[in-house]
């Protein structure tokens, strides 16, 4: 399987499940799917009752990838940025879910479903950013 390839019925398939996900967790649970709030209820040290519920969903984000790395079945674009690149890259990434108090997933699949105004302003600027630094590296710094 090759990442980087597009094909629009896996992505309609992949959404439909995402969609079909967050769905089930608000009627199970009545909780808001997004990985920095589900991540961050682990990380504050407090065993509550939903402690089992997020192991849960955070083991089904990392277990399928890594079976698939290790039957080698899952082959993405050859990036050789360093160790110190890459946790400044997940440093920022966290840094700024804590800001806009959410994660793309929270504001983009969660968010802008309940009409959140706040939510649709997040988005937008993940995409400018997203759009800006997609040019930058490739235009700008020569990438």
């Amino acid at each position: 399987m090759v990442i980087a390839e597009f094909s629009p019925l896996t992505a309609l398939a992949g959404g439909m499940l995402i969609g079909a996900a967050a769905v089930l967790l608000m009627l199970a649970n009545g909780r808001i799917m997004g990985i920095a709030g589900i991540l961050g209820g682990l990380l504050n040290g407090a065993r509550d009752p939903d402690t089992s519920w997020r192991l849960a969903f955070v083991a089904g984000l990392l277990v399928p990838a890594l079976s698939a790395g290790l039957v080698g079945g899952l082959k993405g674009p050859a990036v050789d940025l360093g160790l110190p690149v890459l946790l400044a890259a997940g440093f920022l990434v966290g840094f700024g879910s804590r800001m806009g108090n959410g994660c793309t997933s929270g504001h983009g699949i969660c968010g802008l479903s309940r009409l959140s105004i706040r939510s649709l302003a997040a988005v937008v600027t993940f995409m400018l950013v997203c759009g800006l630094t997609v040019y930058a590296s490739r235009h700008l710094w020569g990438g």
